[in-house]
């Protein structure tokens, strides 16, 4: 088996586990490769690596039966970005802080290492959104698991986003910007504006704006089989528009469009391992002393 580590920089509490990661790949003959940037990190640390192969591009990755993303749910967003339309599985492992994809903790490698190796687990797809523009804006990785966001770049001053639906006129959103979430993203900046939380299957996008001026305007929910396109007006000639946590500046008179892209992203996930379950541990659900 072949499998990918991709990480970034994390706390110190998950360097052991790293480690014990490592040793027991080793153990059981895997191929591993590692993310460039990563290995030099965990060399710092004096964390062995054994003979792990590197990678720095998708490319390199070929062949990969399996990812493990290690750190926060933004590591496995990038790890994401690399598995692209292969469709590869990917563990999170948490070692950075909340982890809504990324569930399962760095203290719980030991237990969810075997049954992930012997394939005792499920797959959950996620569904991702697709970026169409007039100009090759980020490098043919265009798709984004969380969220697509055009924001104010040069000013202080509201921007307003012409959006479309299917080619009807929406709403024209004055606002410091507007979020089109999918159902995976709504915990994230979506939810952080005032989204609503939907469920990973449901079948929707998700779109809210960045404070808007008008109160009337509120958090939408649409069926995932739409087609967004939207014009910008502003002070300045030109926008951000990211993609989950890649951004690019592009013109004003830059044609977008959005919709659902035709592969998904396999995240594992093990006995026990539901999104209600991660919803009611990382928002604190049930918490409260008065239940």
């Amino acid at each position: 088996m072949k499998i990918a580590i991709h990480g970034r920089v994390f706390s110190d509490r998950a360097f052991p586990h790293a480690q014990y990661l490592f040793d027991e790949l080793r153990r059981h003959g895997a191929e591993v490769i590692i993310y460039r940037p990563f290995a030099k990190m965990l060399h710092s640390r004096h964390i062995s690596c054994g003979d792990c192969a590197e990678y720095e591009s998708p490319a390199e990755t070929e062949g990969t039966d399996l990812f493990i993303s290690i750190g926060g749910d933004g590591t496995l967003l990038d790890a994401v970005t690399f598995i692209g339309s292969r469709e590869i599985p990917v563990l999170g492992v948490n070692a950075g802080r909340l982890g809504f994809m990324a569930t399962t903790p760095a203290e719980g490698i030991k237990e969810v290492l075997q049954p992930v190796l012997d394939g005792n687990y499920t797959i959950d797809s996620r569904s991702l959104l697709r970026l169409e523009s007039d100009e090759d804006l980020f490098e043919g990785m265009n798709f984004a698991l969380n969220e697509f966001t055009i924001t104010k770049r040069d000013t202080s001053s509201m921007i307003l986003v012409h959006t479309y639906l299917n080619d009807e006129f929406l709403n024209s959103y004055w606002a410091d910007g507007l979020i089109v979430s999918t159902p995976t993203g709504a915990t994230g900046y979506s939810l952080s504006c005032g989204g609503p939380l939907v469920m990973p299957d449901s079948g929707n996008f998700v779109i809210t704006p960045v404070s808007p001026h008008n109160l009337s305007v509120r958090p939408i929910v649409v069926p995932d089989s739409s087609v967004l396109s939207f014009r910008i007006e502003g002070r300045s000639k030109r926008f951000l528009v990211s993609l989950d946590s890649r951004s690019k500046s592009v013109k004003a008179t830059a044609r977008l469009t959005v919709r659902k892209e035709n592969f998904s992203a396999k995240l594992i996930k093990l006995e026990g391992d539901t999104f209600m379950r991660t919803l009611r541990n990382k928002l604190n659900w049930g918490f409260d002393v008065r239940n």
